[in-house]
């Protein structure tokens, strides 16, 4: 087993004489492993898409609910994750999560084949995929312990940054490898469109398998567990791996269930999230030992209001970020598709063609709105983000009720998609300053519990947006939904000003 002893990369002459090599050894094989988890945890955006093209007997409701099982489970097991690597070493865990979401990887390749597939089987797909959004926590825990604190930022820049990145390329691999059989029997015969195209969707999920495949086995040989964490013996590692994903699946089922059981309004909604929150906290507690432990730390955040102040934050932006990538493939189809009388759009914009630019740029920004955080002060970045993320919010809901009442709803396309990429660009800006806000409000023993603790909530916005236009898309008020987002942005704008940004002084709590 690799496991590092005496490790210090805060001790420059280890650090020249192989630390550095063994860092970067790590951060590249963590990269492209984080990035391929955010491939499988987001790709129901354009699975979806093309399910409805091909005719399976799905409502929007039900594919929206799709992306939504998918950001519930992802956000939910961000929680158990965030332990992982301390508990069971993080080459363990790296190499096995990876290994891990081949399950829903192949498993939807297989769905997809049959459209008599039951909906309970998607489901229960779309929650395996959030193996992929729980990786995060994980992911950035493991490097930060690789790299001296001045490359710190760059180290996680790089692993969270690119990992973003996986959204976009999602979008544009997964529509490609769909027009032609690359799998032979495995992938099964094709899907024909309105068109009469064949479509192989299910080589959306296929295509995925092998790079999993492959990563894995780099996690496994080519990355390293740390001295102080509880790697030895491996098997046991491994099976604590398993035992924290089980939790976090249990919490998530529970949500699950109640949400397709019952027909629930908004705030019943939001009522099931915390549960599932609370349920997964409660059943992590029941644990003995350091995970016990770990969480007795992390509770000493809650009681501080700043917690949930910028809690609130980090959801409008990186909360926002995930959601539209989530949503937007399928918004696209369902305002743009449709004629005002219900007949299909037959010169509709292809979704796939244009929906990876959103999370394409609000991933190559997040740096920058780091560096105007340095410079500007992080609370005055994010001041002037929530702003555009207003004007953005009301000018798409504009043009979204525009064009489902235009003869043409294709006319108004265009600022729809720029405006959106406005809220991409805003919320990317401000995933970089809200996270510079952190070490200079909360003391350093609580700066990080309370990172780990604002990106597992705001993940839940990848199931609370599209749960949200989900409602809406069934009342034919998209529009609504816009607006609601708006509101919120409006109250962090409020919140933001009022505890940060018109005060010059630094908050230490």
């Amino acid at each position: 087993m690799s496991k590092l002893t005496h490790w210090n990369p805060e001790d420059p002459q280890a650090w020249a004489s192989g630390g550095s090599r063994t860092a970067w050894r790590n951060l590249s094989v963590s990269v492209p492993a984080l990035l391929s988890a955010f491939c499988v945890w987001m790709f129901w955006s354009v699975l979806t898409v093309r399910m409805k093209e091909v005719g399976f007997p799905f409502t929007p409701a039900q594919l929206f609910t799709l992306i939504s099982i998918a950001g519930l489970s992802g956000a939910t097991l961000r929680i158990p994750s965030a332990f992982l690597v301390g508990l069971a070493g993080g080459r363990n865990t790296i190499a096995l999560t990876t290994a891990l979401l081949v399950a829903p990887a192949l498993g939807a390749g297989i769905a997809l084949q049959d459209k008599a597939t039951p909906f309970a089987t998607f489901a229960v797909l779309a929650a395996l995929s959030g193996i992929g959004g729980g990786n995060f926590a994980s992911s950035m825990a493991n490097i930060n312990g690789f790299f001296p604190k001045r490359l710190a930022g760059l180290a996680l820049g790089l692993n969270a940054g690119i990992g973003n990145l996986g959204v976009s390329i999602m979008q544009v691999l997964v529509p490609a490898v769909m027009g032609a059989s690359m799998f032979g029997a495995l992938a099964g015969a094709p899907h024909l469109n309105a068109a009469g195209r064949q479509l192989w969707v299910q080589n959306g999920a296929l295509v995925w398998v092998p790079f999993l495949a492959v990563l894995a086995l780099l996690a496994w040989f080519l990355m390293d567990n740390r001295e102080g964490q509880d790697c030895e013996p491996a098997a046991l590692a491994l099976l604590k791996i398993l035992g924290l994903h089980v939790i976090g699946f249990a919490a998530t089922a529970v949500g699950v269930l109640l949400l397709l059981n019952f027909k629930l309004g908004l705030m019943t909604q939001m009522g099931v999230l915390v549960l599932t929150i609370l349920l997964c906290l409660g059943l992590m507690k029941l644990l003995p030992g350091r995970i016990k432990a770990g969480l007795v730390a992390q509770f000493a955040i809650f009681p501080k209001k700043h917690t949930w102040i910028m809690t609130i934050l980090y959801l409008m932006t990186f909360g926002s970020f995930i959601g539209f990538s989530s949503a937007l493939p399928l918004l696209i189809k369902v305002v743009f598709g449709r004629y005002p009388v219900g007949v299909l759009n037959p010169h509709s914009p292809n979704p796939l063609a244009y929906a990876f630019l959103g999370p394409l740029v609000g991933s190559l920004v997040r740096p920058i709105g780091g560096l105007l955080s340095d410079k500007f002060r992080g609370s005055q970045v994010t001041q002037w983000a929530t702003v555009l993320m207003i004007l953005g919010a009301l000018g798409v809901a504009h043009f979204v009720k525009l064009a489902q009442a235009a003869p043409d709803p294709a006319t108004h396309f265009l600022p729809f998609l720029i405006l959106f990429l406005l809220l991409f660009v805003a919320s990317g800006l401000g995933n970089g300053s809200t996270f510079q806000m952190v070490p200079f409000i909360f003391e350093p023993r609580l700066a990080g519990p309370v990172l780990g603790w604002t990106s597992a909530a705001a993940a839940y916005g990848a199931f609370i947006i599209p749960a949200i236009f989900k409602i809406q898309v069934d009342a034919g008020k998209v529009e609504v939904a816009l607006y609601g987002f708006a509101a919120f942005y409006v109250l962090c704008l409020v919140l933001n000003w009022w505890y940060y940004a018109r005060k010059n002084a630094e908050v230490k709590c």
